[in-house]
């Protein structure tokens, strides 16, 4: 962290690396949610029209799986960039495999399809925590511009996410299925390059790996990768070569509904290993307990949030008026709108946040995680109206799903950078990239839920799937806000959660 107290404010009063960081997660971002507005609709489209066919159950099954362990991997990733590569090479590493993924789903084939997915998993796990964790190291922990630094990065994140629906989703739809996968990979290629080339400005942020505490401790961690990696490509190639010649009969769902059994068995496991290891401490601890309740809660909004590709895309695609002013749009188009609306109100929550700050009045990460839910929650609420009316074949007027996103985007600006601010300002700096694989292993949790609720879409009625994730956001943000001052206490040293 040898540029963690440094008076650089080059890039809008922020350290010059922040923008090499910036336009890096800017591109990453473009890909995967380029991809991410095309893909249920890809494999719900009949194959007359160059899809796979899927049913919503089976297509909302694979893509809760690839959504859910795209973040699961950064767990991982975050382990073997603190032990072994560094954050800075972890990031370059996942770059180049996130746009051999797209690539390769650019040729029309389900091997390759699944192939593709599988290579943006490993890809996503190296980079996506790494790079927050290097934006982390550009601050000391006392540096005010920390959390508006995040908000700066956060920016970056949505500015790619909004333009990607518009070129890959308008290539995908309009043109072809695989030329909007395949631009999507163009975009990673970008980054990578700028991350390259933007490199010098970040000093020593993230080059290496956390020292071991002894030569047998390394060994012990390269032993250890080498035998999970072994193991990982060895299961990978039994399933994938079975499935393939038809010598193991498994269908997505059985392995959606095993990963799905992983999922849970990780998180209590790892948050088991978390809480109970020695050598922790006392002010350690505290924080780790409070890092296990951010958990809970952004794992419940990211459920609620994230159906935006599933629920919220089938909603567009099959009941939504998809023109303006008489002019059609791809439906996946609507994939643009919550990062539209966070560029635009990315700068405001800042500077309340900054201004709040200031006073002492600043709400903590857990009050600010409760306004979250709740705001999930109305923007599921309001659209029950329209969804009562879809079921008697009415098309919904395109302003509800753009008053939905406007709520989410409140949402997650209250919870999403304040979160990956808190993680990097509470885990033990011997943990930070493991931490903030937590952080995104509560994502991986919130998009498997979201992707199995999107299942429901041709089995229940609209009203009541949307009524019932309204409800469930709201009551657990009442819930959580009850429990901000026992949070708050203990962790009496940051002075954002002392309100």
């Amino acid at each position: 962290m040898t540029n963690a107290s440094s008076p650089d404010r080059s890039f809008f009063g922020h350290p010059a690396g922040l923008s090499t960081l910036f336009f890096t997660e800017m591109w990453e971002r473009f890909s995967y949610y380029g991809m991410r507005a095309l893909l249920l609709l890809y494999m719900t489209a009949p194959v007359a029209a160059g899809g796979l066919g899927f049913d919503a159950a089976q297509g909302g099954a694979v893509y809760g799986l690839y959504t859910s362990m795209v973040y699961m991997a950064c767990l991982p990733g975050g382990w073997i960039a603190d032990r072994l590569i560094g954050q800075r090479k972890a990031v370059l590493y996942g770059g180049i495999l996130i746009a051999s993924g797209h690539f390769s789903m650019a040729v029309p084939s389900l091997v390759t399809f699944y192939l593709g997915l599988l290579l943006i998993v490993i890809g996503t796990g190296l980079l996506k925590g790494n790079v927050s964790v290097i934006v982390g190291q550009l601050y000391s922990a006392e540096d005010d511009r920390r959390d508006a630094g995040f908000s700066i990065f956060y920016m970056g994140i949505n500015l790619g996410a909004f333009i990607a629906p518009l070129v890959c989703g308008y290539l995908g739809q309009q043109v072809s299925w695989h030329l909007g996968f395949g631009a999507a990979g163009v975009g990673m290629v970008v980054g990578i390059v700028q991350y390259v080339l933007g490199s010098r400005r970040l000093g020593d942020a993230g080059l290496a790996p956390a020292t071991a505490a002894s030569p047998a401790a390394a060994a012990a961690d390269r032993r250890t990768a080498f035998m999970w990696g072994s193991i990982g490509l060895a299961l990978i190639l039994i399933v994938g070569l079975g499935t393939y010649s038809g010598m193991l009969p498994i269908t997505a769902m059985q392995i959606s509904d095993a990963a799905g059994i992983f999922l849970l068995l990780s998180t209590v496991g790892f948050f088991g290993w978390l809480f109970f290891s020695p050598g922790w401490t006392v002010g350690e601890r505290r924080r780790l307990y409070v890092i296990g309740v951010l958990f809970v809660a952004a794992a419940l909004f990211w459920s609620v949030f994230e159906q935006a590709g599933s629920t919220l895309n089938l909603f567009a695609d099959r009941n939504t008026d998809t023109s303006l002013f008489g002019l059609p749009f791809p439906s996946s188009w609507f994939q643009s709108l919550n990062s539209l609306f966070l560029i635009v109100l990315a700068p405001v929550f800042a500077g309340v946040w900054a201004w709040m700050a200031a006073r002492g009045s600043e709400p903590s990460s857990a009050a600010k995680f409760s306004m979250g839910l709740v705001f999930a929650g109305l923007g599921f609420a309001v659209l029950i109206g329209p969804a009562a009316r879809a079921e008697q074949g009415m098309l919904a007027s395109p302003l509800w799903l753009t008053a939905t996103y406007l709520l989410h985007t409140v949402g997650e600006l209250a919870l999403s950078p304040v979160g990956l601010s808190a993680m990097t300002r509470l885990a033990p700096a011997r943990i930070a990239g493991l931490v903030m694989g937590v952080w995104f292993l509560a994502t991986s949790v919130g998009n498997f839920i979201g992707g199995r609720v999107s299942g429901f879409y041709e089995s229940f009625a609209l009203p009541t799937l949307f009524t019932a994730v309204a409800v469930f956001a709201i009551a657990a943000g009442v819930v959580l806000a009850a429990f901000v001052r026992p949070i708050a206490r203990l962790t009496p040293a940051t002075p954002a959660d002392r309100s």
